[in-house]
């Protein structure tokens, strides 16, 4: 297993009437857990792209435990569970992060996105480069 850490910072602009973070504001949070997740591997979206692979989502599935609120510290907890194959699946976990305090889990969740080859539009394996960066994560459940 792989797992990364984010931190964002709840603005106003992410809070609805009741000052909660709005539940839409999660999918933007978890893409940029995904996104850091795979520049710490060394990879990067704009290299897949470059490299003729899209990753758009297939499946979000979340579960809201607590409400995040201005002004509030998140973690944001990315996880790749198993190397991916055509599709590549993250775990999600947010947590408030208080100084002093033990963290309070905020939100769970999970997406699961396909490669897609851009000039046919179909499925395609993993790129090599991301098997290559994941591997060393998983070796010991490789053995």
């Amino acid at each position: 297993m792989y797992t990364h850490s984010t931190y964002v910072r709840v603005r106003y602009s992410e809070t609805d009437q009741m000052g909660y973070v709005y539940y839409g504001n999660y999918a933007a949070w978890f893409e940029v857990g995904r996104v850091e997740s795979l520049r710490s591997l060394g990879l990067s979206y704009r290299a897949m792209e470059d490299q003729g692979v899209m990753l758009p989502v297939l499946t979000y599935d979340v579960k809201y435990v607590k409400p995040a609120k201005y002004d509030d510290e998140v973690r944001i907890e990315t996880s790749i569970i198993e190397l991916p194959k055509a599709r590549i699946s993250f775990s999600y976990k947010c947590f408030r992060v208080s100084e002093g305090e033990e963290e309070e889990l905020l939100t769970l969740a999970n997406t699961t996105l396909v490669f897609i080859d851009m000039e046919s539009g179909r499925p395609t394996r993993c790129p090599e480069s991301l098997t290559q960066a994941l591997v060393p994560h998983f070796e010991s459940g490789l053995r």
